[in-house]
């Protein structure tokens, strides 16, 4: 069964999501501490597809929740729930592995919004695609196993990584521009903002380049605009 794990300490907002997220058709667990989380989730992990973590917890806080699981765990989805506004908090969640981030106060029309976006990348039922394996450079994509290859050597990618990389492979050579990423991947009617898609192409470089920061081969900087892919790794810029 794919399982909703909820990490809020405020018993107002963790019951509010919690019923919502059951009327809209999910099953929730829902627990006020990290601690809490992670027992639950090492005792069956295969039943999670997605956590929604307060970044404010008592004891271990979610950012440290969220580099732990990730540690074991890249296929499992992130959102972080947070009250503050400041553009570094957030950034620092993305940086611990989640793929998404929602502001408190939010509307249950957006938290419903994100967890579907997130949820249907991450739910197993996605991994009955129809066996499709692409190979450009010394890269692979096999569609079915969600899994991106190098040099033969599989890349630990998250699930928001991966539908990255699935999208550079669909527009290989293609100057791609910040906004249209966005859309692509967290949809159409996502409510952030569009530095998302920077935060989460530098953790992709750490696992796809050879150089990420000082000479990034495959994943090309657009200027003013965008991101470029180039698998042949030939047209590197700085």
């Amino acid at each position: 069964m794919d399982k909703i794990l909820l990490v809020e300490d405020e018993d107002s907002i963790r019951e509010m999501v919690a019923l919502n997220l059951k009327m809209d058709g999910y099953t929730v667990d829902p627990v006020s501490s990290a601690e809490k989380a992670l027992e639950l989730y090492n005792s069956d992990r295969d039943s999670y597809v997605l956590m929604l973590i307060d970044i404010m917890l008592p004891g271990m806080s979610g950012v440290d929740l969220c580099q732990t699981v990730r540690r074991e765990d890249e296929k499992i989805g992130v959102i972080m729930l947070t009250a503050k506004t400041q553009f570094n908090d957030k950034m620092i969640g993305f940086a611990s592995g989640a793929d998404d981030y929602i502001t408190k106060p939010f509307s249950i029309t957006e938290l419903l919004a994100r967890v579907k976006a997130v949820y249907r990348r991450c739910s197993h039922a996605s991994q009955n695609a129809d066996s499709i394996s692409t190979t450009q450079g010394i890269f692979t994509l096999d569609i079915a196993s969600r899994v991106v290859r190098k040099n033969d050597r599989e890349l630990n990618l998250t699930q928001v990584e991966f539908q990255l990389m699935r999208y550079f492979f669909e527009h290989e050579g293609v100057a791609l521009q910040r906004e249209d990423i966005l859309k692509a991947i967290w949809g159409e009617n996502y409510y952030g903002d569009a530095k998302i898609v920077d935060v989460n192409i530098k953790r992709l470089r750490m696992k796809v380049e050879d150089d990420p920061q000082a000479k990034p081969q495959y994943i090309l900087t657009v200027w003013g605009y965008g991101y470029r892919w180039d698998p042949s790794g030939k047209a590197a810029n700085g």
